[in-house]
């Protein structure tokens, strides 16, 4: 296929490795969405993040995961283009337009149910995603939301293998992370998507670190401060520190936090998907399941409707 095919290139943001462009296909005048991957003339061609992100969506396939129709490449442009779905914004827009800045509680119940069949599916095709934030989740009019930007995601095995700790954007970044854990799983995903989850409620991030150990920090003022009887091994990861300030929070400190905007139900899946141990954590496929989610409204308003 070429770039030919398609008019009116708008740029409207930027992904990990690219920007990403709204273009019409000039035969059919269907929106996809295109992101542009420039090619260094000086390397061996594609990066791997991108060839790993290509290969990944190429072998998932569900209705809350952005599809990848095509894969453009201008060899003389030295570019790459992949042709996605285009869906109308991402999460962090919408709540940046919201006059409330936080989404009502019929939302925030869809979505996050939403978002957990996304995970359920990847981490049962042994995916983890690596960096769910709201700037990665895509919002239609209908209120259909789909993970995008598997540039950070890839398989996992078992047993688990040595990954990078340079994954998740802080604020949404697991505690065994930024602790400097060598193995890491699915959890990583769980603990992101709760954050994201208190976001959707209260307008506001649940942990804003503006360094590695001030994250650390502002979780352990909320959760507690971790130690070996909580969180058994915790003293082994390469950060841990014995010196570290000791904070009382917990459940009660958490549901303060959250205020009226999330009921008993919602503080009570928050806290399993925010344990330390990492294995402890809910699985997706689990909290589908949870009480906070028996009553998922459907067909919801046009989210255009909530913005006054």
């Amino acid at each position: 296929m070429s770039l030919a095919r398609y008019d009116d290139l708008q740029r409207v943001g930027e992904g990990t490795y690219g920007v990403v462009y709204k273009a019409v296909c000039k035969q059919t005048r269907r929106l996809y969405a295109l992101k542009k991957i420039a090619l260094d003339r000086d390397s061996e061609g594609v990066p791997s993040t991108c060839i790993r992100e290509i290969s990944l969506l190429k072998e998932l396939n569900h209705n809350n995961i952005v599809r990848l129709y095509d894969v453009i490449h201008e060899a003389q442009e030295m570019k790459l283009y992949l042709v996605f779905e285009f869906l109308d914004q991402d999460l962090k827009g919408l709540m940046d337009r919201l006059p409330a800045k936080c989404l009502p509680s019929d939302y925030v119940k869809s979505f996050c149910f939403q978002l957990l069949q996304a995970l359920t599916y990847c981490h049962t095709h042994r995916v983890i995603h690596r960096d769910l934030k709201p700037q990665n989740i895509l919002v239609d009019n209908s209120g259909a939301v789909k993970l995008c930007d598997f540039g950070l995601a890839r398989c996992f095995s078992m047993p688990s293998r040595v990954y990078t700790h340079e994954v998740v954007t802080l604020w949404y970044r697991a505690p065994e992370v930024l602790m400097g854990t060598r193995y890491y799983s699915t959890a990583i995903d769980i603990w992101s998507l709760a954050c994201i989850l208190a976001e959707m409620a209260t307008g506001q991030a649940l942990f804003e670190g503006d360094s590695e150990i001030d994250q650390l920090f502002k979780i352990f003022k909320i959760l507690g401060t971790p130690n070996s009887k909580n969180w058994p091994g915790v003293e082994k990861l390469a950060d841990w520190k014995a010196q570290f300030p000791q904070w009382n929070g917990g459940i009660e400190t958490l549901a303060l936090e959250m205020g009226d905007k999330v009921d008993e139900d919602g503080i009570d899946l928050l806290c399993r998907m925010l344990l330390y141990v990492p294995e402890h954590r809910l699985t997706a496929k689990a909290a589908i399941s949870h009480r906070f989610l028996r009553q998922i409204p459907m067909n919801l308003p046009p989210v255009t409707s909530l913005l006054g």
